[in-house]
Protein backbone atom coordinates (compact mmCIF):
# COMPACT_ATOMS: atom_id res chain seq x y z
CA UNK A 1 0.00 0.00 0.00
CA UNK A 2 1.59 3.33 -0.99
CA UNK A 3 2.56 5.71 1.80
CA UNK A 4 0.72 8.97 2.14
CA UNK A 5 2.65 12.04 1.03
CA UNK A 6 2.02 13.64 4.37
CA UNK A 7 3.65 10.77 6.24
CA UNK A 8 6.56 10.38 3.84
CA UNK A 9 7.46 14.03 4.12
CA UNK A 10 7.81 14.21 7.86
CA UNK A 11 10.84 15.88 9.30
CA UNK A 12 13.54 13.57 10.64
CA UNK A 13 15.75 15.70 12.90
CA UNK A 14 19.29 14.50 13.58
CA UNK A 15 21.73 16.07 16.01
CA UNK A 16 25.18 16.94 14.65
CA UNK A 17 28.06 15.15 16.33
CA UNK A 18 31.77 14.76 15.77
CA UNK A 19 33.99 11.71 15.51
CA UNK A 20 35.20 10.60 18.90
CA UNK A 21 38.64 9.20 19.72
CA UNK A 22 38.66 5.43 19.78
CA UNK A 23 40.94 3.01 21.61
CA UNK A 24 42.80 0.35 19.70
CA UNK A 25 42.39 -3.00 21.48
CA UNK A 26 41.00 -5.62 19.10
CA UNK A 27 38.44 -8.06 20.50
CA UNK A 28 39.28 -11.70 20.85
CA UNK A 29 37.55 -13.90 18.32
CA UNK A 30 34.76 -16.08 19.67
CA UNK A 31 34.32 -19.72 18.90
CA UNK A 32 32.30 -20.40 15.80
CA UNK A 33 31.03 -23.47 14.05
CA UNK A 34 33.42 -24.77 11.43
CA UNK A 35 32.82 -24.07 7.74
CA UNK A 36 31.81 -27.70 7.23
CA UNK A 37 28.63 -27.18 9.27
CA UNK A 38 25.80 -27.81 6.80
CA UNK A 39 22.68 -25.66 6.82
CA UNK A 40 19.39 -27.42 7.45
CA UNK A 41 17.25 -28.36 4.47
CA UNK A 42 14.65 -26.00 5.93
CA UNK A 43 14.65 -23.81 9.05
CA UNK A 44 13.65 -25.63 12.24
CA UNK A 45 10.28 -25.03 13.89
CA UNK A 46 11.96 -24.22 17.20
CA UNK A 47 15.40 -22.75 17.90
CA UNK A 48 18.17 -25.30 18.43
CA UNK A 49 19.33 -25.84 22.00
CA UNK A 50 22.77 -24.57 21.02
CA UNK A 51 23.65 -22.22 18.21
CA UNK A 52 26.72 -20.36 16.98
CA UNK A 53 28.68 -18.48 19.63
CA UNK A 54 30.09 -15.87 17.25
CA UNK A 55 29.83 -12.59 19.11
CA UNK A 56 29.56 -14.22 22.54
CA UNK A 57 28.33 -17.34 24.26
CA UNK A 58 24.99 -15.82 25.31
CA UNK A 59 24.07 -15.16 21.70
CA UNK A 60 24.20 -18.91 21.09
CA UNK A 61 21.53 -19.63 23.67
CA UNK A 62 17.84 -19.93 22.74
CA UNK A 63 15.39 -17.39 24.11
CA UNK A 64 15.76 -13.76 25.07
CA UNK A 65 19.14 -12.52 26.24
CA UNK A 66 19.29 -9.18 28.09
CA UNK A 67 21.15 -7.89 31.15
CA UNK A 68 19.18 -5.04 32.70
CA UNK A 69 20.96 -2.68 35.08
CA UNK A 70 19.49 -0.05 37.40
CA UNK A 71 17.10 2.26 35.63
CA UNK A 72 17.00 0.17 32.46
CA UNK A 73 13.62 -0.11 30.73
CA UNK A 74 12.03 -3.54 30.42
CA UNK A 75 11.76 -5.05 26.97
CA UNK A 76 8.49 -4.61 25.09
CA UNK A 77 6.00 -7.29 26.09
CA UNK A 78 4.35 -7.74 22.71
CA UNK A 79 7.24 -9.05 20.60
CA UNK A 80 6.30 -12.10 18.52
CA UNK A 81 9.27 -12.43 16.14
CA UNK A 82 11.07 -15.77 16.01
CA UNK A 83 14.37 -13.93 16.17
CA UNK A 84 15.59 -10.35 16.75
CA UNK A 85 18.61 -8.33 17.79
CA UNK A 86 19.32 -4.77 18.98
CA UNK A 87 22.90 -3.54 18.61
CA UNK A 88 24.90 -0.33 18.87
CA UNK A 89 26.15 0.33 15.33
CA UNK A 90 29.25 2.17 16.50
CA UNK A 91 30.54 0.02 19.36
CA UNK A 92 29.09 -3.23 18.05
CA UNK A 93 27.67 -4.03 21.47
CA UNK A 94 24.57 -6.22 21.38
CA UNK A 95 22.11 -4.68 23.84
CA UNK A 96 19.59 -7.52 23.68
CA UNK A 97 18.76 -10.45 21.44
CA UNK A 98 16.27 -13.26 20.97
CA UNK A 99 17.49 -16.41 19.20
CA UNK A 100 20.12 -14.25 17.49
CA UNK A 101 21.84 -17.15 15.67
CA UNK A 102 18.72 -19.09 14.69
CA UNK A 103 19.21 -20.01 11.03
CA UNK A 104 16.05 -18.91 9.24
CA UNK A 105 14.99 -18.08 5.71
CA UNK A 106 16.09 -14.45 5.14
CA UNK A 107 13.89 -13.27 2.22
CA UNK A 108 15.04 -10.05 0.54
CA UNK A 109 17.07 -8.86 3.51
CA UNK A 110 19.70 -11.09 1.89
CA UNK A 111 19.99 -8.39 -0.77
CA UNK A 112 22.09 -6.44 1.77
CA UNK A 113 24.81 -9.07 1.33
CA UNK A 114 24.27 -9.02 -2.44
CA UNK A 115 24.79 -5.26 -2.51
CA UNK A 116 27.74 -5.29 -0.11
CA UNK A 117 29.41 -7.89 -2.33
CA UNK A 118 28.74 -6.38 -5.77
CA UNK A 119 28.42 -2.60 -5.30
CA UNK A 120 32.14 -1.87 -5.76
CA UNK A 121 32.30 -3.68 -9.12
CA UNK A 122 30.98 -1.04 -11.50
CA UNK A 123 30.72 2.76 -11.65
CA UNK A 124 27.13 3.88 -11.25
CA UNK A 125 27.19 5.47 -14.72
CA UNK A 126 27.96 2.16 -16.48
CA UNK A 127 25.28 1.12 -18.97
CA UNK A 128 23.92 -2.35 -19.69
CA UNK A 129 21.47 -3.53 -22.33
CA UNK A 130 19.27 -6.26 -20.90
CA UNK A 131 19.02 -9.57 -22.77
CA UNK A 132 16.51 -12.36 -22.42
CA UNK A 133 19.06 -14.55 -20.66
CA UNK A 134 19.71 -11.85 -18.04
CA UNK A 135 16.22 -12.36 -16.63
CA UNK A 136 16.25 -16.16 -16.73
CA UNK A 137 15.60 -17.79 -13.39
CA UNK A 138 13.60 -14.99 -11.79
CA UNK A 139 11.25 -16.83 -9.44
CA UNK A 140 7.51 -16.90 -9.93
CA UNK A 141 5.78 -14.26 -7.84
CA UNK A 142 9.02 -12.32 -7.35
CA UNK A 143 9.02 -8.65 -6.46
CA UNK A 144 9.96 -6.77 -9.63
CA UNK A 145 10.95 -3.22 -10.47
CA UNK A 146 9.85 -3.60 -14.10
CA UNK A 147 13.00 -4.15 -16.16
CA UNK A 148 12.36 -4.76 -19.86
CA UNK A 149 14.36 -6.87 -22.27
CA UNK A 150 16.35 -5.01 -24.94
CA UNK A 151 16.27 -1.80 -22.90
CA UNK A 152 19.42 -0.16 -21.53
CA UNK A 153 19.80 0.74 -17.86
CA UNK A 154 22.54 2.37 -15.85
CA UNK A 155 24.05 0.58 -12.88
CA UNK A 156 22.55 3.38 -10.77
CA UNK A 157 19.08 2.51 -12.11
CA UNK A 158 19.58 -1.16 -11.31
CA UNK A 159 20.65 -0.50 -7.72
CA UNK A 160 17.65 1.75 -7.20
CA UNK A 161 15.53 -1.18 -8.35
CA UNK A 162 17.24 -3.49 -5.87
CA UNK A 163 16.97 -1.22 -2.84
CA UNK A 164 13.65 0.57 -3.38
CA UNK A 165 11.49 -2.09 -5.00
CA UNK A 166 13.48 -5.17 -3.94
CA UNK A 167 13.49 -6.06 -7.61
CA UNK A 168 14.58 -9.63 -8.24
CA UNK A 169 14.77 -8.71 -11.92
CA UNK A 170 17.39 -6.07 -11.10
CA UNK A 171 19.32 -8.60 -8.99
CA UNK A 172 19.41 -11.08 -11.86
CA UNK A 173 20.59 -8.46 -14.35
CA UNK A 174 23.42 -7.40 -12.03
CA UNK A 175 24.27 -11.07 -11.43
CA UNK A 176 24.44 -11.61 -15.19
CA UNK A 177 26.79 -8.63 -15.46
CA UNK A 178 28.90 -10.30 -12.76
CA UNK A 179 29.30 -13.52 -14.71
CA UNK A 180 26.10 -15.28 -13.71
CA UNK A 181 24.07 -16.36 -10.70
CA UNK A 182 26.39 -19.23 -9.73
CA UNK A 183 29.44 -16.97 -9.60
CA UNK A 184 27.51 -14.32 -7.68
CA UNK A 185 26.26 -16.84 -5.13
CA UNK A 186 29.80 -18.13 -4.62
CA UNK A 187 31.11 -14.60 -4.07
CA UNK A 188 28.30 -13.81 -1.63
CA UNK A 189 29.07 -16.93 0.40
CA UNK A 190 32.77 -16.05 0.38
CA UNK A 191 32.02 -12.51 1.55
CA UNK A 192 29.68 -13.79 4.27
CA UNK A 193 32.51 -15.95 5.60
CA UNK A 194 34.86 -12.94 5.54
CA UNK A 195 32.32 -11.01 7.63
CA UNK A 196 32.14 -13.97 10.05
CA UNK A 197 28.48 -14.39 9.14
CA UNK A 198 28.70 -18.16 9.52
CA UNK A 199 24.97 -18.81 9.89
CA UNK A 200 24.43 -17.80 6.27
CA UNK A 201 24.21 -20.04 3.24
CA UNK A 202 23.28 -18.31 -0.03
CA UNK A 203 21.51 -20.29 -2.74
CA UNK A 204 19.70 -17.49 -4.62
CA UNK A 205 21.23 -13.97 -4.70
CA UNK A 206 17.86 -12.24 -4.39
CA UNK A 207 16.69 -14.03 -1.23
CA UNK A 208 13.94 -15.93 -3.06
CA UNK A 209 12.97 -19.05 -1.11
CA UNK A 210 15.32 -21.93 -1.85
CA UNK A 211 16.23 -25.17 -0.03
CA UNK A 212 19.11 -24.68 2.43
CA UNK A 213 19.08 -20.90 2.02
CA UNK A 214 19.39 -19.53 5.55
CA UNK A 215 20.76 -16.61 7.52
CA UNK A 216 20.18 -15.21 11.02
CA UNK A 217 19.31 -11.95 12.72
CA UNK A 218 22.94 -11.72 13.81
CA UNK A 219 24.30 -12.20 10.28
CA UNK A 220 21.81 -9.81 8.67
CA UNK A 221 22.96 -7.16 11.15
CA UNK A 222 26.57 -7.82 10.16
CA UNK A 223 25.62 -7.36 6.49
CA UNK A 224 23.92 -4.05 7.23
CA UNK A 225 26.84 -2.81 9.31
CA UNK A 226 29.34 -3.69 6.59
CA UNK A 227 27.23 -2.32 3.75
CA UNK A 228 26.60 0.98 5.53
CA UNK A 229 30.29 1.72 5.31
CA UNK A 230 29.83 2.20 1.58
CA UNK A 231 28.64 5.62 0.44
CA UNK A 232 26.46 4.26 -2.38
CA UNK A 233 24.91 1.63 -0.10
CA UNK A 234 23.89 4.36 2.36
CA UNK A 235 22.46 6.48 -0.41
CA UNK A 236 20.37 3.73 -1.98
CA UNK A 237 19.19 2.35 1.38
CA UNK A 238 17.94 5.78 2.44
CA UNK A 239 16.32 6.91 -0.82
CA UNK A 240 12.56 7.21 -0.43
CA UNK A 241 11.50 7.59 -4.05
CA UNK A 242 13.08 7.86 -7.50
CA UNK A 243 12.33 7.92 -11.21
CA UNK A 244 12.94 4.61 -12.98
CA UNK A 245 13.33 4.19 -16.76
CA UNK A 246 10.44 2.63 -18.65
CA UNK A 247 10.12 1.66 -22.30
CA UNK A 248 11.67 3.50 -25.21
CA UNK A 249 8.85 4.96 -27.31
CA UNK A 250 8.58 6.68 -30.68
CA UNK A 251 5.95 9.32 -31.34
CA UNK A 252 4.08 9.96 -34.60
CA UNK A 253 6.85 12.23 -35.82
CA UNK A 254 9.45 9.53 -35.26
CA UNK A 255 11.00 11.17 -32.19
CA UNK A 256 12.40 8.60 -29.77
CA UNK A 257 12.07 9.15 -26.04
CA UNK A 258 12.34 7.08 -22.88
CA UNK A 259 9.38 6.83 -20.56
CA UNK A 260 9.85 6.80 -16.79
CA UNK A 261 7.79 6.02 -13.71
CA UNK A 262 8.16 6.64 -10.00
CA UNK A 263 9.23 3.94 -7.60
CA UNK A 264 9.00 4.22 -3.82
CA UNK A 265 10.94 2.44 -1.11
CA UNK A 266 9.04 -0.49 0.38
CA UNK A 267 10.72 0.06 3.77
CA UNK A 268 7.68 1.35 5.70
CA UNK A 269 9.73 2.88 8.53
CA UNK A 270 11.40 5.05 5.88
CA UNK A 271 8.43 5.83 3.62
CA UNK A 272 5.50 5.39 6.01
CA UNK A 273 2.18 3.68 5.39
CA UNK A 274 -1.47 4.03 6.34
CA UNK A 275 -0.99 2.43 9.76
CA UNK A 276 2.62 3.35 10.54
CA UNK A 277 4.57 6.59 10.37
CA UNK A 278 8.13 7.34 9.35
CA UNK A 279 10.37 6.40 12.26
CA UNK A 280 12.30 9.44 13.59
CA UNK A 281 15.96 9.16 12.64
CA UNK A 282 15.50 6.17 10.30
CA UNK A 283 18.11 5.79 7.58
CA UNK A 284 17.46 2.41 5.90
CA UNK A 285 18.18 -0.50 5.45
CA UNK A 286 16.25 -3.45 3.91
CA UNK A 287 13.00 -5.40 4.22
CA UNK A 288 11.83 -8.73 2.86
CA UNK A 289 8.85 -11.08 2.76
CA UNK A 290 8.45 -14.58 1.33
CA UNK A 291 6.31 -17.62 2.09
CA UNK A 292 9.06 -19.45 3.98
CA UNK A 293 10.67 -16.44 5.66
CA UNK A 294 7.61 -14.46 6.59
CA UNK A 295 8.43 -10.78 7.06
CA UNK A 296 12.04 -9.81 7.77
CA UNK A 297 13.64 -6.41 8.29
CA UNK A 298 16.91 -4.77 9.27
CA UNK A 299 16.87 -1.06 10.09
CA UNK A 300 19.33 1.60 11.21
CA UNK A 301 18.29 4.74 13.07
CA UNK A 302 19.93 7.62 14.98
CA UNK A 303 18.77 9.46 18.07
CA UNK A 304 20.72 11.71 20.42
CA UNK A 305 24.05 10.86 18.86
CA UNK A 306 23.48 7.11 19.14
CA UNK A 307 23.05 4.85 16.12
CA UNK A 308 21.30 1.49 16.52
CA UNK A 309 20.82 -1.49 14.26
CA UNK A 310 17.72 -3.66 14.74
CA UNK A 311 16.89 -6.87 12.89
CA UNK A 312 13.52 -8.64 13.23
CA UNK A 313 12.70 -11.97 11.60
CA UNK A 314 9.26 -13.50 11.07
CA UNK A 315 6.79 -12.10 13.62
CA UNK A 316 4.08 -14.61 14.53
CA UNK A 317 1.48 -11.87 14.75
CA UNK A 318 -0.18 -11.39 11.37
CA UNK A 319 -1.13 -7.73 11.78
CA UNK A 320 -0.38 -5.45 8.83
CA UNK A 321 3.20 -4.08 8.95
CA UNK A 322 3.88 -6.06 12.16
CA UNK A 323 7.59 -6.46 11.37
CA UNK A 324 7.99 -2.68 11.27
CA UNK A 325 5.93 -2.16 14.41
CA UNK A 326 8.04 -4.62 16.37
CA UNK A 327 11.20 -3.03 14.96
CA UNK A 328 10.02 0.42 16.05
CA UNK A 329 9.32 -0.84 19.57
CA UNK A 330 12.80 -2.35 19.76
CA UNK A 331 14.34 0.90 18.51
CA UNK A 332 12.43 2.82 21.19
CA UNK A 333 13.63 0.39 23.84
CA UNK A 334 17.21 0.45 22.58
CA UNK A 335 17.54 4.23 22.63
CA UNK A 336 16.25 4.25 26.22
CA UNK A 337 18.46 1.32 27.23
CA UNK A 338 21.83 2.50 25.87
CA UNK A 339 24.19 2.85 28.81
CA UNK A 340 21.72 1.12 31.14
CA UNK A 341 22.20 -2.49 30.08
CA UNK A 342 25.20 -4.76 30.12
CA UNK A 343 25.94 -6.01 26.58
CA UNK A 344 25.14 -9.66 25.98
CA UNK A 345 27.50 -9.94 23.02
CA UNK A 346 29.05 -8.00 20.17
CA UNK A 347 29.02 -7.64 16.41
CA UNK A 348 32.37 -9.02 15.33
CA UNK A 349 34.51 -7.27 12.70
CA UNK A 350 35.48 -8.91 9.40
CA UNK A 351 38.28 -11.45 9.58
CA UNK A 352 40.63 -9.18 7.66
CA UNK A 353 39.94 -6.27 10.03
CA UNK A 354 40.91 -8.05 13.24
CA UNK A 355 44.08 -6.43 14.50
CA UNK A 356 44.05 -3.75 11.79
CA UNK A 357 44.76 -0.19 12.83
CA UNK A 358 44.70 3.11 10.95
CA UNK A 359 47.77 4.97 9.80
CA UNK A 360 48.98 7.61 12.29
CA UNK A 361 46.82 10.68 12.03
CA UNK A 362 44.31 8.99 9.73
CA UNK A 363 40.83 10.43 9.87
CA UNK A 364 37.51 8.93 8.87
CA UNK A 365 36.87 9.19 5.16
CA UNK A 366 33.96 8.06 3.10
CA UNK A 367 35.01 5.69 0.34
CA UNK A 368 32.81 5.73 -2.74
CA UNK A 369 32.75 3.14 -5.51
CA UNK A 370 35.49 5.05 -7.29
CA UNK A 371 37.69 4.88 -4.20
CA UNK A 372 37.82 8.64 -3.74
CA UNK A 373 37.16 9.44 -0.12
CA UNK A 374 35.15 12.40 1.05
CA UNK A 375 33.42 13.09 4.33
CA UNK A 376 29.72 13.77 3.87
CA UNK A 377 29.07 17.23 5.28
CA UNK A 378 26.18 18.58 3.22
CA UNK A 379 22.54 18.65 4.27
CA UNK A 380 20.98 15.74 2.47
CA UNK A 381 17.45 15.05 3.59
CA UNK A 382 15.02 15.92 0.88
CA UNK A 383 17.91 16.34 -1.54
CA UNK A 384 17.14 15.62 -5.17
CA UNK A 385 19.66 13.77 -7.31
CA UNK A 386 20.24 14.54 -10.96
CA UNK A 387 17.86 11.76 -11.90
CA UNK A 388 15.14 13.09 -9.63
CA UNK A 389 15.59 10.55 -6.84
CA UNK A 390 14.95 11.78 -3.33
CA UNK A 391 15.63 10.46 0.11
CA UNK A 392 17.34 10.91 3.41
CA UNK A 393 20.80 10.37 1.97
CA UNK A 394 20.29 10.73 -1.77
CA UNK A 395 23.08 13.25 -2.36
CA UNK A 396 26.01 12.76 -0.01
CA UNK A 397 25.48 9.91 2.45
CA UNK A 398 23.28 9.27 5.43
CA UNK A 399 22.91 11.90 8.09
CA UNK A 400 22.11 9.15 10.56
CA UNK A 401 25.79 8.64 11.25
CA UNK A 402 26.34 5.21 9.77
CA UNK A 403 29.73 3.63 9.37
CA UNK A 404 32.54 4.77 7.04
CA UNK A 405 35.84 3.41 5.86
CA UNK A 406 39.01 4.99 7.14
CA UNK A 407 41.61 6.55 4.85
CA UNK A 408 43.60 3.83 3.15
CA UNK A 409 40.82 1.30 3.69
CA UNK A 410 41.98 0.19 7.16
CA UNK A 411 39.34 -0.38 9.79
CA UNK A 412 39.76 1.01 13.26
CA UNK A 413 38.89 -2.07 15.24
CA UNK A 414 38.66 -2.41 18.99
CA UNK A 415 35.01 -3.23 19.45
CA UNK A 416 34.32 0.08 17.70
CA UNK A 417 33.99 1.03 14.09
CA UNK A 418 34.05 4.79 13.49
CA UNK A 419 31.10 7.01 12.70
CA UNK A 420 31.32 9.97 10.36
CA UNK A 421 30.41 13.43 11.50
CA UNK A 422 26.65 13.58 11.64
CA UNK A 423 24.97 15.92 9.23
CA UNK A 424 22.04 18.14 10.12
CA UNK A 425 19.19 17.25 7.82
CA UNK A 426 16.57 19.46 6.29
CA UNK A 427 12.90 18.60 6.54
CA UNK A 428 11.56 16.72 3.54
CA UNK A 429 9.28 18.93 1.52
Amino acid sequence: MPASKKTARRSLPVTAAALTALTLLAPAAHAAPGPSTSPPASPSATPPATMSSVGGARLGRPGTQVELAGGAPVLPKDLTARSWIVADAESGEVLAAHNAHWRLAPASTLKMLFADTLLPKWPRTAQHKVTVSDLAGVGAGSSLVGIKEEETYSVHDLWLGVFLRSGNDAVHVLSAMNGGVDRTVAEMNEHAEELQALDTNVVSPDGYDAPRQVSSAYDLTLFARSGLQKKDFREYASTVRAKFPGRTAKDKKGKVSRESFEIQNTNRLLAGDSDIGVYPGIAGVKNGNTTNAGATFTGVAERGGKVLLVTVMNPAKSEHNEVYKETARLFDWGFQAVGKVKPVGELVPPRSAVGASPAPGASGRDQGVDGKGSVGTKPVAGATAADGSTGIGAAAGIAAGVLVLLAGGAFLVNRRWPLPELVRRRSRR
